[in-house]
């Protein structure tokens, strides 16, 4: 039997990885550090945004995004995010995080939150929009922040499928008050996990190295580089978390980063394989013709999803669902009625394998396992 074709497989280049991180070992230097300064730098550079702070994941960088904005604003804990259901769950749950509310808008055909279903749903409670690329799509982000500049709310960015994303040339998160990544191992710049925060503000930048490292302010790197007795002397200002990323994973983002577009453009000559042979087949979920997309996933809509995933399976295509909508969990069910094509997507999506180690061989065979399933369910 062929070998089965999975959904993610990531790719590293472990002896560029073992070198930077040998680094690390050999200085003793292996949390928050030299590396991770140094990946700050490059992020930035390689983005164009003004501030970045690395993480231990996505979702820490969630979380201090709806702090610091609530913290900052004055926001009262019955404040309202707008928000999509067709997420992970970590992204709904940083505003839960901060006892504030959750309101699903719906979404359009990109997947993406949809401007008018987000317009309708502001009211003197709403304070920011939570806007996620999913599968790295831009969607209609330019119009959900111009929504934003218009009622004064705050934009947030979900960008954890968005690593290298681009429009006119610049890379996604100019848009927004404060833009948060994800180097999780299955993401296009892979780690074990770690993330990014990019703030526009640079006072919350400080602000979040802060709360990242239990409050604490003066981190460890900082205090062992000066000089001086009282060196070890700092003083605990909030009650923070332990948010921070370390050296290990920055290591692995740096030799990452060096090869993002080159591996984001093969992953769109992947998806333009996919799109030929899948054109006139299935439903595919359509990118954004406004920016260039870092193509972390590839979605098709099918009927029957759950039977027609068992059949892939059969024939040796194993691919995901991104996402099932939150609202079909009970916890955030309340917003269920303002998102009827939320709902009917997330019955029929399926994202098929979508990784550096395809070849045109493999994507051929995961399109003729889809027609053949296609075929049998008419049939």
């Amino acid at each position: 039997m062929d070998k089965p074709v999975q959904l993610f497989v990531p790719q590293y280049r472990i002896e560029e990885c073992l070198s930077e991180i040998r680094t690390c070992l050999e200085t003793g230097w292996t949390g928050a550090g030299f590396k991770t300064i140094e990946f700050e730098t490059a992020w930035k550079k390689y983005t164009g945004l003004p501030n970045c702070h690395f993480l231990s994941s996505a979702t820490a960088g969630l979380h201090l995004a709806v702090k610091l904005l609530k913290i900052s604003n004055g926001w009262e804990d019955d404040a309202e995010i707008i928000t999509t259901p067709l997420t992970f769950v970590s992204t709904n749950h940083a505003i839960l995080y901060e006892q504030l509310t959750p309101i699903f808008a719906d979404v359009d055909e990109y997947l993406c939150l949809d401007p008018k279903s987000v317009e309708k749903l502001i009211t003197e409670k709403t304070k920011a929009v939570m806007f996620v690329g999913l599968g790295g799509n831009y969607g209609r982000l330019d119009e959900i922040a111009e929504l934003c500049r218009k009622h004064g709310l705050k934009l947030i960015l979900d960008a954890a499928h968005m690593a290298g994303t681009r429009v006119d040339g610049k890379h996604v998160g100019f848009e927004a008050d404060v833009t948060v990544f994800s180097f999780q191992a299955v993401k296009n710049l892979p780690t074990a996990d770690s993330g990014a925060i990019c703030f526009a503000d640079p006072s919350l930048d400080d602000a979040a190295r802060k709360w990242s490292w239990l409050g604490i302010n003066k981190d460890t790197f900082s205090r062992t580089l000066s000089q001086g007795t009282y060196k070890w002397h700092y003083d605990v200002e909030v009650e923070g978390y332990k948010y921070h990323g370390n050296s290990i994973m920055a290591a692995m983002g740096l030799v990452g980063l060096k090869y993002l577009d080159h591996d984001n453009a093969y992953r769109r000559q992947i998806c333009n394989w996919y799109q030929d042979l899948l054109k006139d087949v299935v439903d595919i979920v359509p990118t954004s013709n406004k920016a260039e997309s870092s193509r972390h996933l590839f979605q098709i809509l099918v009927e029957n999803r759950d039977q027609f995933i068992l059949a892939l399976n059969d024939l040796g295509v194993y691919p995901g669902v991104h996402y099932r909508e939150n609202t079909a969990y009970r916890m955030y069910a309340q917003g269920e009625r303002n998102t009827p094509r939320a709902k009917e997507a997330a019955s029929r999506i399926i994202s098929l394998p979508l990784h550096l180690k395809l070849e045109y061989s493999d994507v051929t065979r995961v399109a003729s396992a889809v027609q053949t399933v296609l075929e049998h369910t008419r049939s």
